[in-house]
């Protein structure tokens, strides 16, 4: 199937020709096990030997001596002994058998084989899993009786589900945007011809991606929601100015001309301003920057679509026909009363402000200081968890459990399971696990396993929280059982917390590893601590006496070989059947190698070929081996990994600090805090550059457009004060800082100051026309209050149905809308009060030189 790169099969019956030798009638015959592996090997045989050729033909010569059925090869002589034939069923047993388990599988307690699906790097999952679909379809078309084909987990359907949330929020958004700037214009006409620039940006949007190979994901579709209210932002602006230039009398095409050519400039620099903040993301490292790419394309390319549609198709929309005049009041009518009881109140805001302008500005920089401190309550995490309604318990028993131990623990989890109301289903592997994190523990050990779980109800993250831990205790009663916790992740994330001990002495690096790892276990919200110290396998030693072999002439690479084959096995050739090519394996039958008694007796070729037990040439003992060694960084290294249970990233790195302080590591042993807050830390740095550049640019553009160096500065006032609201919507709704919501504070720079420019702008266009400074300031602040509040309501509406998202995706989606909409509604509430009263406190010019734009 294109687009898969591999697939792994797990659990089953894998069959195997087995060929259990007896090794006391071997030893009473004198014959080596070496003699039953060769006989084996030579007698089954399909090889070409050249060809023939004659004058005018050519037949190809090809020995061939295949087994035909396990008679023929019973019925392989061994040995010919004066006369007598030794045959092979005369020392050892042939059977169909099976190769020995290494992973088990189950679904819902009935045992299966596995088949994971892994697609390539570069491919669409959505499209894969699809094209598996209809493959899969096929096969179960041709399934013989009795068997079942059953999809296990499909990562499509999540993606599918949260795409479907973003288109939908996208629709609700849009429709939002439009009724308020219905219930502002009252005019069906002029609200149709802003409402058209949605459905061309996103179209046009949407050929610009399908240029750039931008795919529809979460992420790029999120962009388009975000920006969805404020792709109407210019069509506002450039229809106001139009109905204002044809209420001065021109007609409706020089209006739509002249409208268009005064805003235009003005227009396209204030789009700048937001597309610029974009610019900086490129620069961001870690999983910041690989998740938010696609996003800020997307959010600009729309910008840029809605711009060129503004100065293009609204003023071509409004040449056309009548109607609407006099439905939007002119800028040069002061416009005190164009929201009645709003604008009668915002009038006696305004002035006050102005008369306190220094008390207004200082009540501002201290709001501003207390969103500060008040950020240091809100939690900090790197990406908020994302739910699935799917979890899974990754299950260690101690070294050296056997597979059939550590099924019996998972059947009896799985028993469990069964008694859950809340699991829809559940399956299971015995043998191996999926390591989360940054761990290199091994995956596949017979004392490992894991239970993955589906909820009946996939929505509801809380309920899934409650079942894990209720299902967590249940298992914390299995003895000797260690259990972590999981959920399936999209993103190459490390665990939530992990301590990094490095030190060259490894006794001391246990102990110290075990006493820290017991300290963070006590830790409140640290749940599944566990340490990468894993102790070695339990061994069966055997220590040959070199002097001994040396004595009897025995070498002892043979003796090991030896000793390998008997117990292992070795696989001298395969048994062809059909289409499948079945392994012989030669070995001992298993009653001469059960127990360590049965290794110290088994048989070896002694001096002269005389057989010889192996206990009169080495030791056997009991011990355990080496314990594997972690290098991190170039040196040895122990983690104690640990998840979180109702505990954010911050507090929990937090308290594994004081642990750190109460318990310090002995001389020759160094720490760090790794995992997720490493990456967290990473990315944190990397945004908080990119917020700095972002304010950088928008200074540089806002400076292009005012042509002075002072007014930029009234208008970055407008960045703290969206940081207090940015601050009052996260302790609001509980929502901890992540890359997620220093992403939705990068664009918040480019789209509060909009309001700002349009604002002052506005005053040195009055200013200009010889309007005194104060009645300047008051007379913009009352003109520029209604486009001000649409723009800020439509952005805000449109984002409304992300804030509020529930569904597959939803915790990606929803801090950022947070963030956005409750930043740009409080600092436009602030903005029209404290940048006047700003203004007015700044001493300025203005000249001729000043740019006539915006509104």
């Amino acid at each position: 199937v294109k687009g898969i790169a591999a697939a792994q099969i797990k659990g089953g019956l894998e069959e195997e020709i087995q060929i259990d030798v007896d090794q006391e009638r071997l030893a009473a015959l004198g014959i080596p096990l070496d003699r039953i592996a060769q006989v084996v090997g030579v007698s089954n045989v399909n090889l070409p030997g050249g060809s023939l050729r004659s004058v005018d033909s050519q037949f190809l010569i090809r020995t061939l001596n295949e087994f035909d059925d396990l008679a023929e090869i019973e019925n392989l002589i061994i040995r010919q002994d004066e006369g007598a034939p030794v045959r092979l069923a005369d020392v050892a047993e042939v059977y169909r058998g099976a190769k020995e388990r290494e992973e088990i599988t189950r679904v819902g307690g009935r045992e299966c084989v596995q088949v994971d699906i892994f697609k390539e790097g570069d491919a669409n999952t959505v499209a894969v899993a699809r094209v598996t679909q209809e493959k899969l379809a096929e096969i179960r078309d041709d399934l013989p009786p009795g068997y079942e084909l059953v999809t296990l987990f499909d990562q499509s359907l999540f993606i599918q589900q949260a795409i479907q949330e973003v288109r939908n929020a996208a629709l609700i958004g849009g429709l939002l945007a439009i009724i308020i700037l219905f219930v502002f214009l009252r005019d069906f006409r002029s609200t149709l011809i802003i409402a058209t620039s949605i459905p061309i940006s996103i179209v046009a949007t949407f050929m610009l991606m399908y240029r750039m190979d931008i795919s529809l994901n979460i992420m790029s579709l999120g962009g388009l929601t975000l920006g969805i209210g404020m792709l109407v932002d210019n069509s506002i602006v450039v229809l106001e100015s139009i109905f204002r230039k044809r209420k001065e009398g021109m007609s409706l095409a020089k209006s739509a001309v002249n409208g268009t050519d005064e805003v235009g400039p003005a227009v396209i620099a204030s789009t700048l301003t937001t597309v610029a903040v974009f610019l900086p993301i490129v620069f961001v490292e870690g999983v910041a920057g690989q998740l938010f790419n696609d996003q800020a394309l997307t959010v600009t390319l729309s910008l840029l679509a809605s711009l060129l549609v503004a100065i293009t198709v609204i003023p071509m929309l409004s040449a056309v026909g009548g109607g609407g005049k006099g439905k939007v009041r002119s800028e040069e009518e002061p416009g005190k009363q164009a929201l009645g009881s709003v604008s009668r109140a915002y009038d006696r805001f305004i002035r006050g402000a102005i008369r306190l302008k220094w008390g207004t500005v200082f009540v501002a920089a201290a709001l501003f200081v207390a969103s500060v401190f008040a950020l240091r309550l809100v939690g900090t995490e790197l990406i908020p968890p994302m739910s699935q309604g799917e979890f899974f318990f990754e299950v260690k028993m101690p070294e050296g459990t056997a597979l059939n131990a550590t099924n019996r623990v998972i059947t009896e989890m799985e028993e469990a399971v069964d008694t859950h109301g809340a699991i829809d289903r559940h399956y299971a592997t015995v043998g191996s696990r999926l390591v989360s994190g940054g761990l290199s523990l091994n995956t596949k050990g017979e004392n490992l396993g894991q239970l993955n779980l589906v909820l009946k109800d996939k929505n509801d993250s809380v309920h899934e929280q409650v079942v894990m831990e209720e299902l967590r205790d249940t298992f914390s009663g299995i003895p000797e059982v260690e259990l972590k916790s999981g959920k399936p992740s999209y993103f190459s994330l490390k665990t939530p917390v992990e301590v990094l001990l490095f030190g060259e002495d490894l006794e001391q690096l246990r102990d110290y590893s075990l006493v820290l790892a017991e300290e963070v276990a006590g830790l409140p919200g640290l749940v599944d601590v566990r340490s990468s110290l894993e102790s070695g396998n339990p061994e069966v030693q055997v220590i040959f006496d070199r002097d001994r072999l040396a004595s009897l002439g025995l070498d002892m690479g043979v003796l090991s070989e030896t000793l390998k084959n008997r117990v292992l096995g070795a696989v001298p050739t395969r048994y062809k059947e059909a289409d499948r090519q079945i392994d012989i394996r030669v070995r001992n039958r298993e009653s001469d190698r059960a127990s360590v008694d049965d290794v110290r007796n088994l048989v070896v070729e002694g001096p002269d070929g005389r057989p010889i037990r192996l206990l009169s040439l080495a030791d056997v003992q009991l011990d355990r081996g080496p314990a594997e060694v972690h290098r991190l960084k170039q040196q040895r290294a122990a983690v104690i990994s640990a998840n979180l249970e109702g505990i954010t990233l911050g507090k929990a790195v937090g308290l594994v600090d004081q642990a750190l302080a109460a318990s310090p590591p002995p001389p020759g042993i160094s720490t760090e805090i790794g995992g997720q807050n490493k990456e967290m830390q990473v990315s944190f740095n990397s945004l908080r550059f990119a917020i700095g550049l972002a304010i950088f640019l928008v200074y540089l553009v806002m400076a292009a457009v005012f042509e002075s160096l002072v007014h930029p500065f009234i208008v970055l006032f407008t960045i703290p004060l969206a940081l207090v609201g940015v601050a009052a919507g996260l302790l609001a709704t509980q929502t901890p800082i992540s890359v997620i919501v220093l992403i939705g504070t990068i664009m918040l720079v480019g789209i509060v100051v909009n309001n700002a420019i349009v604002l002052i702008d506005t005053i040195n266009r009055y200013r200009r026309s010889g309007m005194d400074k104060l009645e300047a300031v008051v007379s913009a602040g009352h003109v520029r209050l209604r486009p001000i509040l649409m723009t800020t309501l439509t952005t805000i509406l449109g984002l409304l149905p992300m804030a509020l998202a529930w569904g597959e995706g939803s915790e990606l989606r929803t801090p950022l809308a947070v963030t956005v909409a409750s930043g740009l509604f409080l600092s436009t509430l602030l903005t029209l009060i404290v940048i006047p009263a700003a203004y007015m406190i700044v001493p300025s010019k203005v000249s001729s030189l000043d740019i006539e734009s915006l509104e």
